[in-house]
């Protein structure tokens, strides 16, 4: 391999695939970045077998070939480089040689050999989505999931993206709540069902990537076992859980007929003060609302933090008064992740699941956006 790239995009592309690297794990090829020409262009590519990028670049190649090489090392060099137009990389008797400006780096090669073969679209894509709708909906709902340290249940690490009736329908749960967001999808065919498990973690990293850079739309392609997003130059591929995601359309509420009209911004930060006074093994806060009343008290006490109390103006009055206790971490939670000036809150007893969604002059970004939490029970 000899070719010629300029710094940025070397930077680009190093860190784009980065974060498919693999970390300690028995084979040491995953830890390295693979660097292929194609045509006038570098490829680079990594994968932990969970998933896996892609991302090409434009170079000057005089020489074509492709080597592996260190990723750790390589990502932490290019952000390091001397501030120069160009950089220029050669194969030379089992390494690389770099040279940028009057700096000469020689790095060992990995087995390209040895460098899995990596999943990509061979059909035609699915669909497109809005990268910032597709964006918006991982924030709005991968976070309801748990990490694979918390659960032998597989199904509850990842997000459920279901593509049907020109929409895609993202919904992750933990057991005690569910985020759902719907997005519409460009170029669905009209009679078309698929759903794909995706590991909520992958998905976080996708947008990491994606928010790299401005594109306008994202091309979903959908393959056995596998899901790809490609956007641009990048092409993200991940894995998919072989596992059923809970029947989540059933525990959405449909009758919760009191409605609390809050302020987001000022009933978030009140919940993030009463959180400090709540126990820690429940992290309970307690909304009470009266008929007709212009006022939702929240409270929290334990013996190891005291008490508070304080009270949010409602937007309306509900027709019938309430108490009910959630967990505080878990309305935080959704409610800083949206950006509408006001939320719903709808409930109907107790011991039933809440139902949080904007409300208002809803903001573009929270639009079909549905949060269910359940409660947690009222000594």
């Amino acid at each position: 391999m000899n070719v010629t790239l300029r710094r940025e995009d070397l930077e680009f592309g190093v860190r784009t695939v980065s974060h498919a690297l693999g970390g300690r794990t028995a084979m040491p090829i995953l830890g390295g970045i693979k660097l292929s020409t194609v045509g006038n262009e570098v490829e680079f590519a990594a994968t932990d077998l969970e998933r896996a990028i892609r991302c090409r670049v434009p170079a000057q190649v005089e020489t074509r070939g492709t080597v592996v090489l260190p990723g750790q090392l390589l990502s932490q060099l290019v952000g390091r480089l001397p501030a120069v137009p160009e950089v220029h990389l050669t194969s030379v008797d089992a390494q690389v040689r770099l040279l940028c400006g009057s700096a000469t780096f020689e790095l060992p090669v990995l087995s390209a050999e040895d460098f899995p073969q990596l999943p990509e679209p061979v059909s035609d894509p699915l669909g497109r989505i809005s990268t910032t709708q597709l964006l918006q909906a991982i924030t709005q709902t991968a976070f309801a999931s748990l990490k694979a340290s918390e659960t032998t249940r597989l199904a509850l690490t990842g997000v459920d993206i279901v593509l049907r009736d020109g929409e895609a329908k993202f919904a992750a749960t933990n057991g005690y709540r569910l985020a759902i967001k719907r997005i519409p999808v460009l170029n669905l065919p009209e009679r078309y069902e698929g759903a794909f498990l995706v590991d909520a973690g992958i998905l976080t990293d996708l947008h990491r990537v994606l928010s790299g850079f401005a594109l306008e739309n994202t091309a979903l392609y959908g393959e056995p076992g596998q899901l790809h997003f490609q956007a641009g130059p990048v092409t993200f591929s991940c894995r998919l859980i072989q596992e059923q995601f809970p029947d989540f359309e059933r525990v959405v509420p449909k009758d919760n007929p009191i409605g609390l009209f809050l302020p987001r911004e000022e009933f978030l930060e009140t919940l993030r003060r009463t959180e400090l006074f709540a126990a820690e093994e429940s992290g309970a806060v307690t909304l009470r609302a009266t008929a007709q009343s212009t006022t939702l008290e929240v409270s929290a006490a334990s013996r190891e933090h005291g008490k508070s109390l304080e009270a949010v103006e409602l937007v309306r009055p509900p027709a019938r008064g309430i108490e009910i206790a959630f967990k505080a971490e878990y309305l935080i939670d959704a409610l800083r992740r949206m950006e509408s000036d006001q939320i719903a809150l709808w409930l109907s007893a107790p011991e039933r699941a809440g139902l949080l969604e904007p409300a208002g002059n809803i903001s573009q970004a929270d639009e079909g956006f549905l949060y269910v939490c359940m409660p947690v029970r009222l000594l």
